[in-house]
């Protein structure tokens, strides 16, 4: 494992200095922990872990286990966020399972892929505003950053998550978290020396949307280099809009779509419909009863259509990338192991590419 610094702020190794300055900030400011950590210069880790002994408790780092226990809780509401795209789905957490440091929920609501290796501090909130309180379970890295967390809803049994909470409890209740510096991302370059003819023809004979992966692996490419490298039938640029016409197309269609968030601990999918789609300021959203995406439109840079061979036939997606290559958003029809693609779903994503101008988009990339 790479060891990191440890961060240092003036807060650093003062907990009741940062919270004094927390509850300063929001007597003024009322914001978010995550925006109040970012405007403190801190991890939201960080900010989270001064309530220890009032409204947070730190958990034993029971990670499965927890989720298994979750369940008990009933119908909650799971969020999992990058930096520019928030993913939310309420349900049911079922089926809770590991492998090593690989996991899995598998509800038709609540669809997780966990990379346990990444989930570092775990904490149980309880945030009282006035007559009503918000109850949560939250999950983060070694940078202090949320790779998930589960909100209860006014259905949900706080009984059972009062229970949670005692059961995974840790013994060290000391208010303050030490967090370490996140090694910058650098903007990916292609590989010089790959062989593109054998990287197209082991392209060309995929039989898993799973096996694709293994083929950047292998060749030593970042996924946006491998578009470029890949043949024009299996790869098309389009314009940033892409995401928005996708959503209203999928609305009036009543098509059923996946979509997958992540980040570095956490990918969560919604599968189903969408139906009311909003843009506010630079926020495109889905406001739907049980599903919620918030996508920031200006930290887009560059948008996909990648078509991967399955024994299925072919499987498109489309897919959202930031400036330094790093994937925001990914989305597909609905489907299920052994049956082809939706028409709807090619419908429009081919409507996608007819509106998408190369010379349009290449000329904005290069500026």
């Amino acid at each position: 494992m790479e060891l990191r610094a440890l961060s240092t702020h003036p807060y650093t190794n003062d907990s009741a200095l940062l919270a004094a300055t927390w509850a300063t900030v929001n007597q003024d400011k009322k914001m978010r922990a995550r925006d109040a950590a970012e405007f403190l210069g801190v991890s939201e880790c960080e900010l989270v872990a001064t309530q220890i002994g009032s409204i947070t408790t730190r958990l034993n780092a029971d990670w499965v286990s927890i989720l298994q226990r979750v369940k008990s809780i009933g119908r909650v509401m799971a969020l999992t966020r990058n930096y520019a795209v928030v993913h939310e789905r309420k349900g049911i957490y079922l089926d809770a399972s590991a492998m090593g440091h690989m996991g899995l929920v598998l509800g038709d609501d609540i669809d997780l892929r966990l990379f346990f290796s990444q989930w570092q501090h775990g904490y149980a909130l309880t945030e009282i505003d006035g007559d009503t309180s918000k109850r949560s379970i939250q999950f983060f890295d070694d940078a202090g950053d949320a790779v998930h967390k589960i909100f209860l809803q006014p259905e949900s049994d706080a009984d059972e998550f009062d229970l949670v909470v005692e059961q995974f409890r840790a013994d060290d209740q000391t208010p303050g978290q030490r967090v370490h510096v996140r090694k910058e991302t650098l903007k990916t370059v292609v590989n010089k020396g790959v062989d593109v003819d054998a990287f197209r023809t082991a392209w060309a004979n995929l039989q898993d949307t799973h096996e694709f992966f293994g083929l950047l692996k292998k060749f030593a490419v970042a996924r946006t280099d491998a578009f470029r490298l890949a043949e024009p039938q299996y790869v098309q640029q389009v314009e940033l809009s892409a995401a928005k016409q996708m959503l209203d197309e999928a609305a009036q269609k009543q098509a059923e779509i996946m979509c997958f968030v992540g980040n570095v601990g956490c990918i969560q999918i919604h599968t189903g419909a969408v139906s009311n789609i909003k843009v506010m300021g630079p926020w495109l959203n889905v406001l739907d009863a049980d599903f919620n995406l918030h996508l920031r439109q200006d930290m887009l840079h560059e948008a996909w259509v990648v078509k991967k061979p399955t024994v299925d036939g072919i499987v498109t997606s489309l897919e959202l990338f930031d400036r330094d290559g790093v994937q925001l958003a990914q989305f597909f029809g609905k489907r299920k192991p052994g049956k082809p693609e939706r028409d709807d779903w090619r419908d429009i994503i081919d409507l996608i590419v007819a509106n998408s101008s190369i010379a349009q988009i290449e000329s904005r990339v290069a500026a």
